[in-house]
């Protein structure tokens, strides 16, 4: 039994590092806000036109997606269904291969149903506003939360180009207390600008990332829509047992 034990809690280290990301770099807040329809639905958007591409969310279906966020089947088979193969009900899948995604990329992009579940919405916000631009990269481009991340930029038309450039005075800099250097997004500067400024690329991140938290947990929503009700029903109950507990016992006391 002890050695089960040990071997499961081996287990899940690298999960928790995983989950961790970034080790000493700063990651800055995002609170999700699962009832905010117009974040959620374009975040939508962005995921299947700028993450779609590699990247699946094989636990989520249109369908739902559509039901849950307010958006008519018409527009979601228009505007999100880009694969004539793929029909209003099915899953949000890709059709790129394993086998070729781990060739063209060293490994096959990871399914992102469950991906701030993993790393936490603070994690993905931050990674998705930190690439930089690094000749020594296969892609051009490396991420100060993910080091040597094996993926390229892909809201580059949208951000711009950053430079990693650490100065020791930059406003709200964090600094590695192991190697004396700034890190996290307070080392990047902006060096050629993209179709968004800083603040509307910031928002965009934002709406992706409440999307894929949306995606995480797509009960919540109905689960939180419930709860008054259970809540309600709890508190009716207990005052009729309360009721019949003292009929019960009103010829002993």
């Amino acid at each position: 039994m002890k050695k089960q034990l040990i071997a499961l809690i081996l287990a899940l280290i690298p999960f928790t590092a995983l989950a961790a990301g970034g080790g000493n770099v700063h990651l800055d807040k995002m609170e999700p806000d699962l009832y905010d329809k117009a974040s959620l639905q374009n975040g939508a958007k962005l995921f299947v036109n700028y993450c779609m591409g590699c990247h699946s969310a094989q636990f989520q279906r249109f369908a739902r997606t559509a039901e849950d966020l307010g958006i008519p089947q018409d527009v979601i088979e228009e505007n999100l269904i880009f694969n004539s193969t793929v029909k209003y009900n099915d899953q949000m899948r890709i059709s790129m291969q394993k086998h070729d995604a781990a060739v063209w990329f060293g490994a096959a992009p990871p399914d992102l149903s469950l991906e701030t579940r993993l790393r936490g919405t603070d994690w993905v916000y931050t990674y998705l506003r930190s690439f930089y631009a690094d000749d020594k990269r296969p892609w051009g481009v490396n991420n100060t939360v993910f080091p040597d991340v094996g993926m390229p930029n892909v809201l580059a038309s949208l951000q711009g180009i950053q430079e990693k450039v650490c100065d020791p005075n930059t406003h709200n800099a964090e600094v590695d207390p192991l190697s004396g250097k700034q890190v996290g997004e307070s080392c990047l500067k902006t060096t050629k600008e993209g179709a968004m400024s800083k603040a509307e690329f910031d928002k965009a991140v934002y709406d992706l990332t409440n999307f894929l938290a949306y995606v995480g947990e797509p009960s919540k929503l109905q689960s939180n829509s419930m709860a008054p009700w259970v809540l309600g029903f709890i508190v009716i109950l207990f005052f009729f047992s309360y009721l019949l507990k003292k009929e019960y016992w009103r010829d002993i006391h």
